[in-house]
């Protein structure tokens, strides 16, 4: 469960005023929902992220995450907490030198997950995302949609409750954007929470569901739009 409640952030850039990136939000996700975030260039949604993941605090509000109050939640904690949450980028960020199935192994031993569990998760999230063949492959040797369904498989490698995908076709071919949306609606069946920021108000119309539009810092609309697909 994700809640924001009458949550702003003000960054202080040094003008007078500083910069109020949120306006008393207040937003809440229930688990298992899949929930398209939108808005333009300045809106807010990279600082609601921010929030999410605890790389900020609110200036005023609270925001919940999984059962964590983040406003109170201690440092040595933060590692724990953002084991309940996989993380899906624009630009992939999978290692180079290291193949597709040591790219999503490496998020489990990270978490010290045993041998044999990572020799049965990897190839399972890796067929999961249509990948079993590549697993030997770097990343060099894959295609745009290639490397980011790898970035799905290691994001859903340690079974997260929630999974923030931010902007996750914008590089990626127009045509293959629709495979990565379906793919992350797989996975929200299989009950993970999927929170997707993107600009692409096509692909929004198309699959359609509950979309959060933020503008100017506040929510300009919360409610659910019928698909078109």
């Amino acid at each position: 469960m994700v809640e924001l409640k009458n949550v702003d952030v003000h960054y202080n850039d040094g003008l007078k005023g500083g910069i109020d990136a949120l306006n008393d939000v207040n937003i809440r996700i229930n688990d298992g929902e899949f929930v398209f975030i939108v808005g333009s260039s300045g809106a807010g949604k990279s600082t609601l992220l921010k929030l999410l993941t605890r790389e900020i605090q609110p200036t005023k509000g609270r925001v919940f995450v999984n059962d964590y109050n983040l406003s109170k939640l201690k440092n040595r904690k933060l590692p724990y907490f953002r084991r309940s949450l996989g993380m899906i980028f624009q630009d992939f960020r999978l290692i180079p030198n290291l193949t597709v199935y040591e790219n999503v192994a490496f998020v489990l031993r990270v978490i010290d997950k045993s041998k044999r569990y990572i020799r049965q998760r990897v190839p399972y999230v890796l067929n999961l995302v249509k990948l079993g063949d590549k697993a030997k492959c770097y990343p060099s040797q894959l295609s745009g949609g290639e490397q980011q369904r790898v970035a799905i498989a290691r994001a859903f490698a340690c079974d997260p409750q929630i999974i923030i995908a931010d902007e996750p076709t914008g590089n990626i071919d127009p045509a293959l954007s629709y495979e990565i949306v379906e793919l992350l609606m797989d996975i929200n069946e299989c009950g993970t929470t999927v929170i997707m920021v993107t600009h692409d108000h096509e692909i929004v119309r198309h699959f359609g569901g509950r979309v959060i539009n933020l503008k100017d810092g506040s929510v300009d609309y919360d409610d659910y739009m019928e698909g078109g697909r």
